[in-house]
């Protein structure tokens, strides 16, 4: 009698044991996930490390350096001989001369840029016209708010006259494929024996997106 007593507690003994124990197992399996959540490091906003992770995203998204081409026309408006203080209109004496800027512009970031600018120009006097000159003219982009530029060049022309010209560019209408933009510069040479001159250009053109 005491043998089959001694047998059923045992057995009772090994089922409670197995019951608690799968019971812990099962507690267990169920918490890990909460461990691992707990485990996930929240970062706020202004540290550090989240600042820079932040950067690194609109670093992977940026555009920049972006290269894009442009055509357009110039009319030189008016010319001023320093020496003599004497204005020589564009359309006078049944002369005229326009120009074709073609260029391209590398856009470094929101604010600043450099251009390549190549202009030939077609002049037309006493019934006849002829491409009379070709003018290289790269320089730095400034570039603002609103499509507003300011583009420092420098100028050599095929005809022996160099300088600098100061351009005053606005994009006026923006389109999915184009911008059209129009701008005003100044012209400023010297050299092959020359006065020097400061003139007047009104610059119409659009660039490629």
């Amino acid at each position: 009698m005491k043998k089959n007593l001694l047998l059923l507690t045992k057995k009772i003994t090994i089922s409670s044991i197995a019951k608690i124990a799968l019971t812990l197992i099962i507690i267990t399996y169920s918490l890990i996930p909460h461990v691992a959540k707990a485990q996930i490091k929240v970062v706020p906003p202004d540290s550090i490390q989240y600042q820079g992770e932040l950067y690194q995203k609109i670093k992977a998204k940026s555009t920049y350096p972006k290269v894009v081409g442009y055509l357009s026309f110039i009319l030189p408006l008016e010319t001023l001989t320093v020496s003599t203080g004497k204005f020589s209109p564009n359309f006078s004496d049944h002369t005229s001369s326009i120009g074709f800027p073609i260029g391209i512009n590398v856009l470094y970031s929101d604010k600043f840029g450099f251009s390549y600018e190549i202009t030939p120009t077609v002049k037309a006097s006493g019934g006849s016209s002829k491409m009379s000159n070709l003018l290289f003219d790269p320089g730095t982009m400034f570039r603002f708010s609103h499509g507003f530029t300011i583009i420092s060049r420098l100028a050599f022309e095929t005809s022996g006259r160099y300088g600098f010209t100061p351009v005053f560019n606005q994009v006026y209408a923006r389109t999915k494929d184009v911008n059209y933009f129009v701008a005003l510069s100044l012209p400023t040479r010297f050299g092959e024996s020359e006065a020097a001159t400061v003139g007047l250009n009104l610059q119409i053109g659009f660039t490629f997106n």
